[in-house]
């Protein structure tokens, strides 16, 4: 009967150990547009990503509003013209880790996250490479990628189409740690 116990006891603790939920202690989000008259460049530092170590799945939840801008009338033409945010509050990305990673061992992984991401209100299958890097109980995960405008039906006015490019670099850099339950 004791061993019984034991065995279940141990079980327990090492699923518990693997099926670790990670989440976001900080985050930020920045995207850079550089143009011939001034860069487009905001961060958000709001946004809290989740991570399953046992099944790899990732997901987040960009609140569109939480982008600040160093100037206000960017941020309103962002919000107001081009991503609509009062239609599409937020933008969402649900994705899968494509490696194995050892969580229990420090040391930095090259990791590719294949998902979708929904922005503007289409959505796009898109795979990410970046780092993780495992440092004690803290998962980092960094990563910067290329979103195309078009792509999510992002409309830049006429006018504005020749100094804009059409894409935009996202940087992305969090800091995990494991979820704990509050009593």
């Amino acid at each position: 009967m004791k061993k019984i116990i034991l065995t279940v006891a141990i079980a327990t603790i090492s699923y518990s150990t693997f099926a670790q939920i990670y989440m976001a202690k900080t985050c930020e989000i920045s995207f850079l547009s550089p143009t011939s008259v001034e860069d487009i460049a905001a961060v958000n530092k709001i946004t809290k990503p989740m991570l399953n170590a046992a099944t790899g799945d990732f997901q987040m939840k960009i609140v569109m509003t939480s982008f600040m801008f160093e100037k206000p009338l960017m941020q309103e033409h962002f919000n107001e013209n081009y991503l609509e945010s009062d239609k599409f509050p937020n933008a969402i990305f649900k994705g899968k880790i494509n490696e194995k990673i050892d969580y229990t061992k420090n040391g930095e992984y090259n990791a590719t996250i294949t998902g979708k991401f929904n922005i503007h209100g289409v959505e796009k299958e898109k795979t990410i490479k970046g780092t993780i890097v495992i440092d004690g109980s803290q998962v980092i995960m960094s990563s910067t990628f290329r979103l195309a405008f078009a792509d999510y039906n992002v409309e830049i006015p006429a006018l504005q189409a020749a100094i804009i490019p059409a894409d935009t670099e996202v940087k992305f850099k969090a800091v995990l740690e494991p979820f704990k339950k509050n009593p």
